[in-house]
């Protein structure tokens, strides 16, 4: 694929966006030979470029980038190359507001362009977070690894009661604040705990039982979260801290684990929660192999 399609695929994608999100051309998927070093988005009118690693015909797609962007309707182009260390961004044409945010189904999620890494918004979780707006009506819901609190907005844009945010960085709950506000909800009703999950089991299940659980785990976190050994720990606590009916949305990001590596442990050590079914993911994410990509799957406890 050559530098002009490339261009001629993100012009095709761009043409029915609007303020929402959408991913133009994802390259991480693999289903575009030579090209799983880029990812291209649509932000309302910033064309945001993500470089995985250094091509040679990377000047070449900086300028035809340039090009798109000054014959388009996007005002800014910014581009990130995560293959240097910091991950530092650069703002290539016109400029980025201090306030600046994502829309997702009207929802607004803080967004940070210009972070070392991650921008505040995972946007391949929109349907994990659309599953949750539909279903969180009138439940207390337990948002595990909450980050910047992205379900927890969706969980009381959909009715939620009560809503118990858990992360172990401050900053990103403080940022989780910030996006409920920015949504206009009130604070009653939310919690924003700087817990270590791990070891903070007795204090959430007083604060339980809940009808909603929502697992989001980093799959490797250095000295606070291991997919491989820890995620069975979490498992293990479900049935204490859970509600008799309680929807449980796991979900894995490890392209390294199918599905069943959850779905197992789930029947060993929970099994009053039955698997219901996979979310299919956001269709601009595809893959060439499906099960290297994102995992949300959704349980339902049953009285055994």
């Amino acid at each position: 694929m050559k530098t002009e399609e490339v261009i001629s695929h993100i012009e095709s994608a761009s043409t029915d966006t609007t303020e929402e999100f959408k991913r133009l051309f994802h390259g991480r998927g693999g289903l575009y030979e030579g090209w799983r070093h880029l990812t291209v988005d649509s932000i309302d009118t910033i064309l945001s470029v993500a470089l995985y690693f250094e091509e040679e015909s990377e000047s070449e797609l900086i300028e035809a980038l340039k090009e798109f962007t000054n014959s388009s309707k996007y005002t800014t182009l910014v581009v990130q190359r995560r293959y240097i260390k910091g991950a530092p961004s650069e703002v290539l044409i016109g400029e980025l507001s201090d306030t600046l945010y994502v829309v997702e189904n009207g929802m607004k999620i803080k967004l940070n362009l210009l972070s070392n890494k991650n921008s505040g918004y995972f946007p391949d979780m929109k349907k994990g977070r659309e599953f949750v707006r539909e279903h969180a009506k009138d439940k207390r819901v337990l948002n595990l690894f909450s980050y910047t609190c992205a379900f927890s907005v969706a969980a009381k844009l959909g009715g939620a009661y009560e809503v118990i945010n858990v992360d172990m960085s401050k900053g990103a709950l403080s940022t989780g604040k910030a996006n409920h506000a920015l949504n206009n909800i009130e604070p009653r009703g939310i919690s924003f705990l700087p817990y270590n999950i791990l070891k903070s089991f007795s204090s959430l299940k007083r604060k339980g039982p809940y009808d909603m659980i929502i697992i989001d785990p980093p799959t490797f976190q250095r000295g606070s979260f291991e997919a491989t050994k820890d995620y069975e720990k979490i498992i293990k606590k479900l049935p204490q801290i859970a509600s008799e009916d309680c929807i449980l949305l796991s979900c894995l990001n490890s392209p390294d684990l199918d599905s069943s590596f959850i779905i197992d442990m789930m029947q060993e050590w929970a099994p009053s929660f039955k698997f219901v079914k996979r979310l299919e993911n956001v269709e601009e994410f595809a893959s060439v192999d499906e099960t290297r990509s994102l995992k949300n799957l959704v349980f339902q406890r049953e009285k055994l």
